[in-house]
């Protein structure tokens, strides 16, 4: 029984004998914080091939002080049996049978718990109208084996992004693992994730679901076997993208903004476009992912004041003003995305002397020069042709200072 020093004591003696000071078996563990809700207790013993019988004719527990001590007078008696045997089950058996009992359930106890704590979630009342869209954190830990580093996708500013198959449908996801201080909005977050997950279009990573645990919230997405963008623009050991290709993934991720803003039910704000969060499917097709940021508003309605969120250098100006984000801030990052994508190069680039320079700058400045084709990605030199329809330097012109003055 546990005493109040936190110790687990198993002793044996005679059934008429005091309890001994030694005991038989210790065990220093505190069971407080695992005998909580209801629990259920049994018996069972064996002894192999030979044929025996064994009889509890009594036990006693208590969760906090002394257990109550056995009246002997009140026991009930055993099935006829010969004197030495029943001897021998009073004296031995019952005592030995009482200690493996014990021990049992505290194993068992002490490994369900365990068990409990490694999965363990955060259900809220308010969450069960949200059921299809939450994921069991023991599938998605299944799933990603682990959550090992061999499965690891990526990492950003926002969380790792693991590759995973669900256990019963067998379906790739990828899971991010988003980290969260506090439950402070997180209700409405909830809110909004779910409905991102109805979102429905060809361009646009689909949001299966979440998962919500203490200090951390896990996103479920469509698995893209490509991955991002970023790796086929800045990533020397991958191949290069041609420039249909990447003409391709452009006009896909606008389509992507276009049912955002226009076209849902209502508007969505992405608030953090880049080449990092647009994933290429198996046809290279361009689709935009990674909502942990979005936020939406109903058509015809202003949005509201929010903290300043996103990537630096794709931010809008106008956002460290207002505070607000809407479909102009998206265009910005937007534009960022497309000098991403012609030019082969971050919006910032570091250069000699610790100094850096703005993407937007350079661009402008070798237009001003009439040099503009010096800012494409070299892999691109020989794979447009001047003047068509998808050729570079045509998309250049639309963007021009002068087209929009």
């Amino acid at each position: 029984m546990m005493d109040w020093k936190k110790k687990l004591n198993v002793t044996i003696a005679p059934i008429k004998v005091p309890k001994p000071q030694i005991p038989l078996l210790s065990l220093s563990y505190d069971l407080s914080s695992i005998i909580l809700d209801s629990v259920y207790v049994g018996f069972s013993s064996s002894t192999g091939s030979v044929l025996t019988s064994h009889y509890i004719l009594g036990w006693s527990f208590q969760m906090n002080g002394q257990a109550q001590a056995f009246d002997l007078s009140r026991l009930p008696k055993l099935p006829p049996v010969g004197p030495q045997e029943q001897s021998k089950i009073l004296t031995i058996g019952l005592p030995v049978s009482l200690a493996v009992l014990l021990l049992t359930v505290a194993s068992i106890t002490f490994i369900v718990i365990r068990w409990k704590k490694k999965y363990a979630e955060v259900f809220e009342d308010w969450e069960l109208k949200y059921g299809p869209h939450r994921f069991s954190y023991k599938d998605l830990y299944v799933a990603t084996k682990r959550f090992r580093d061999k499965e690891l996708l990526g990492v950003g500013g926002f969380g790792r992004v693991y590759k995973g198959i669900l256990p019963t449908s067998k379906i790739e996801v990828a899971v991010k693992r988003v980290s969260h201080e506090s439950k402070q909005g997180i209700k409405e977050f909830i809110a909004e994730i779910v409905s991102i997950g109805q979102l429905r279009h060809r361009n646009i990573v689909q949001l299966l679901g979440y998962c919500l645990r203490k200090g951390e919230l896990l996103l479920v997405y469509d698995y893209m076997p490509n991955g991002s963008l970023d790796n086929f623009l800045f990533c020397p050991s991958s191949s290069r993208l041609s420039w249909r290709q990447r003409f391709q993934i452009i006009k896909g991720v606008a389509s992507g903004l276009v049912y955002l803003h226009e076209e849902w039910e209502q508007v969505v704000i992405h608030r953090d476009v880049k080449a990092s969060n647009v994933l290429v499917d198996c046809e290279w097709n361009g689709r935009l992912g990674d909502f942990g940021l979005a936020r939406l508003y109903d058509h015809g309605t202003n949005p509201l004041t929010t903290h300043v969120v996103g990537t630096l250098d794709y931010i809008a100006p106008e956002m460290t003003k207002t505070g607000k984000a809407t479909t102009s801030t998206d265009v910005f990052s937007f534009g960022a995305f497309l000098l991403e994508v012609a030019c082969g190069r971050r919006p910032i680039e570091p250069q000699e002397l610790d100094e850096s320079i703005a993407l937007v700058d350079w661009v402008v400045s070798c237009w001003n020069r009439g040099v503009i084709l010096e800012t494409t990605d070299l892999s691109l030199q020989s794979d447009y042709v001047r003047g068509s329809g998808v050729g570079i330097e045509t998309w250049f012109a639309l963007f021009s200072p002068d087209t929009h003055s």
